[in-house]
């Protein structure tokens, strides 16, 4: 019988620690989660909001290719995160795609950079321009491509 009372305890003990290391349904991944979905809608409201107060040559973000920088500012409805927003959409894996392109793309013969698929022939898949009214180091728009890259590409 003391056996038991002790099982009883022992099993009781851990139940409750348990408990206590055991995350309830949806605490803390969902929380980040959440806070990562809050974090996106908040930048790109944020972006909404200095947009609204400041003129098409505010510069929202900075990308750089080593030392280099290149901006993203509001801008209009041609060119910009304006013009990102509203004709390719903006989120947080546009933004990534962006980064990506400018840090470590190669130059794609638009005055920008792209990246591809590592496959022959090359595949590009994403595609920056940069260049804008307000300044020759400005992103003008980003957008995903699907398409063999240009011509003067080697055979494979």
């Amino acid at each position: 019988m003391p056996f038991s009372v002790g099982l009883k305890a022992a099993v009781a003990a851990t139940a409750a620690i348990s408990a206590l290391l055991v995350p309830a349904v949806g605490s803390a991944s969902a929380a980040s989660q959440g806070s990562s979905e809050g974090a996106l809608a908040a930048a790109t409201s944020s972006f909404d909001a200095k947009c609204r107060s400041h003129s098409r040559t505010y510069v929202l973000k900075k990308y750089y290719r080593g030392p280099k920088a290149f901006t993203l500012r509001c801008g209009t409805s041609t060119w910009g995160w304006k013009h990102i927003k509203a004709g390719h959409g903006w989120n947080s894996t546009m933004d990534r795609k962006i980064n990506a392109a400018i840090w470590s793309g190669d130059a794609n013969g638009r005055g920008g950079y792209s990246t591809y698929l590592n496959q022959c022939p090359r595949v590009e898949k994403f595609r920056t321009i940069i260049g804008t009214p307000a300044g020759t180091n400005d992103l003008l728009t980003a957008y995903k491509v699907n398409q063999p890259a240009v011509a003067s590409t080697p055979r494979c």
